[in-house]
């Protein structure tokens, strides 16, 4: 059994939990892969059996991992938008504050944990927080009156991947987030009173 060093057992697993999970992410931005349980353990100086009193498997890790990583990342997005002053802006905000996590290496977590999920659970869990993710996008583009928000969504996704492997190719961040705005501005400026369908 694991020394106790918080008021109640509860506390102590909580706070192990969270320990660990920093390790974990910090493993993930350094290397673009998961810890193994070995090596989790020995970077958060515990025995691996007790990595397995948290975390009964590297499954077991990866979800929680899942679901440590995408709501702060949704968090930073629906923020973002929230702060914009229209649709259209919301659009465009949407866009920048992904490019500015990939730029600050969450978007080379998110998509390690993606890649390194091989149970269906876990698959679906992280499909609908990429779901929840887009959701506000799509809101902004049917209140901008667009025929096809979902198809629309994905090209702004299109667009945002482009503009990450900018950054992935050496450019700054402030020149790919200027190239993207190229090719987004247009909708950033779009009113939300026009026809479905309009350009």
């Amino acid at each position: 059994m694991p020394k106790i060093n918080a008021a109640t057992v509860a506390e102590h697993r909580a706070q192990q939990e969270r320990h660990l999970l920093r390790v974990a992410h910090a493993f993930l931005e350094e290397t673009g892969r998961a810890p193994s349980m070995a090596e989790l353990a020995e970077r958060a100086g515990l025995a691996r059996s007790s990595v397995y009193h948290y975390f009964g498997s590297s499954e077991a890790l990866l979800a929680a991992l899942v679901r440590d990583v995408f709501p702060r990342w949704a968090e930073r997005i629906t923020g973002a938008m929230a702060a914009a002053p229209d649709a259209g802006a919301r659009v465009l905000a949407y866009a920048v504050e992904n490019l500015r996590l990939v730029h600050e290496g969450a978007h080379a977590v998110a998509s390690a944990l993606s890649a390194l999920t091989p149970e269906d659970a876990i698959d679906a869990e992280s499909s609908r927080m990429h779901l929840a993710i887009r959701e506000p996008l799509i809101d902004a583009l049917t209140e901008l009156g667009v025929a096809e928000p979902e198809s629309v969504g994905e090209l702004v996704n299109a667009v945002v991947h482009a503009a990450t492997r900018l950054l992935e190719s050496g450019s700054s961040f402030e020149s790919a987030c200027a190239s993207m705005s190229e090719v987004l501005g247009p909708m950033a400026g779009r009113s939300s009173s026009a026809p479905a369908g309009a350009s």
